[in-house]
């Protein structure tokens, strides 16, 4: 059996940690594939921190961190129940973690995760790799996206196309046809929809965008958001839920009385209108853009999409024949295999880091 590698990764929307067993040679095969929800008490911790102001002390981070940990261990052994696959058959995990802040500008820049690897290696005996964005932070990168390089290497055949990861955060990878890529992040996709949806109606997010299709954009909120200075930065740029927020929202907002789902449909057209601009403003055209994350599943975002992007073809990556819920985790299984082959993981040309750099931790697994 070739080598099996498997990926875990929690986004931006803290929903839940989405798990992949992959084999990569002769060609990308997944095995299985789970998306493990957190127990709610602890999501609700976990997305406390994405707030701007969020204070926490040592003990509780430290606790927070291993208990993040030790659901990251209990998905990659539920996937691999699911398979069939015993620990002994995996080369290695690798783990994204949870990101708790992402602060890649200043004189201080830092990416920062949660979720113990040592505390994965030693639950699931396999070795696990971690820690992937601070070696291109270190070399003046943003350290994200990281999924362009994974874009490129399995969906050369749709060349040139731009590839749309919808998750908290937007990002966008174009991939032109003599193998240069561009990829950064647009801004936000999900993030806002889902915490103005659970501010007003209690519920994680808006089925099928139903409630955005309700209302009505605001035209001058709209234009308020869209003045933020985020959206006319140049690349590279990454960005997160510690940025855009309900605090961002409401200071923006100020006291303007508008209909919740007026408000909800207006970040949708935030949402929609940001990713255009951003496709639009690359320097190669493209006719196709291939979605994942759980944006893929919103009929009215990928609708507004579509129309937003025409005569780009936009669909998921089933098309291409990758499920679009496994790409993230299946990246980081291809970053540990990147890792152990001591290859570099970030691509210069979109984090803007110094150079090539092999990225992440290893952490070796217990002997048995």
């Amino acid at each position: 059996m070739s080598a099996l590698f498997l990926g875990l990764i929690s986004g931006t929307s803290a929903d839940g940690i989405d798990a992949a067993l992959v084999r990569f040679d002769p060609a990308l095969e997944v095995l299985a594939a789970l998306t493990a929800p957190y127990p709610p008490a602890l999501r609700e911790r976990l997305l406390a921190l994405t707030t701007a102001d969020a204070a926490i002390s040592i003990d509780e981070f430290g606790a927070l961190d291993v208990a993040v940990g030790e659901c990251f261990a209990a998905a990659a052994l539920d996937v691999l129940v699911h398979a069939g696959v015993s620990p002994d058959e995996v080369r290695a995990i690798g783990s994204h973690g949870q990101t708790v802040r992402h602060r890649p500008t200043g004189p201080h820049p830092f990416s920062l995760q949660i979720g113990d690897a040592s505390v994965i290696a030693e639950r699931t005996g396999i070795c696990t790799i971690a820690d992937f964005r601070r070696a291109d932070v270190a070399a003046g990168g943003q350290g994200a996206p990281l999924a362009p390089a994974l874009h490129a290497a399995i969906f050369a055949d749709h060349m040139p196309c731009v590839v749309l990861n919808l998750g908290g955060i937007a990002n966008l990878s174009l991939l032109t046809r003599d193998g240069g890529v561009i990829g950064f992040d647009s801004g936000p996709a999900n993030c806002l929809l889902d915490a103005w949806n659970a501010r007003h109606r209690g519920s994680s997010c808006d089925l099928d965008g139903r409630w955005a299709a309700s209302g009505t954009v605001d035209a001058g909120l709209l234009d308020a958001l869209l003045r933020d200075p985020y959206f006319s930065e140049a690349p590279p740029k990454s960005t997160g839920r510690e940025y855009f927020n309900l605090d961002w929202l409401d200071a923006i907002a100020g006291s303007r009385q508008s209909a919740a789902a007026d408000v909800q449909a207006t970040l949708m057209a935030l949402s929609v209108r940001t990713i255009a601009d951003a496709v639009q403003s690359l320097p190669v055209r493209v006719g196709e853009a291939l979605v994942c994350g759980g944006g893929v599943h919103n009929a009215f975002f990928m609708r507004s999409l579509q129309a937003a992007l025409a005569p780009v073809l936009v669909r998921g990556t089933a098309s291409a024949g990758i499920d679009p819920d496994h790409v993230e985790a299946i990246l980081f299984a291809w970053l540990a295999r990147e890792r152990l082959a001591e290859r570099a993981g970030n691509l210069v040309s979109v984090t803007g880091a110094r150079g090539p750099r092999v990225l992440g931790a290893i952490h070796a697994a217990r002997r048995r």
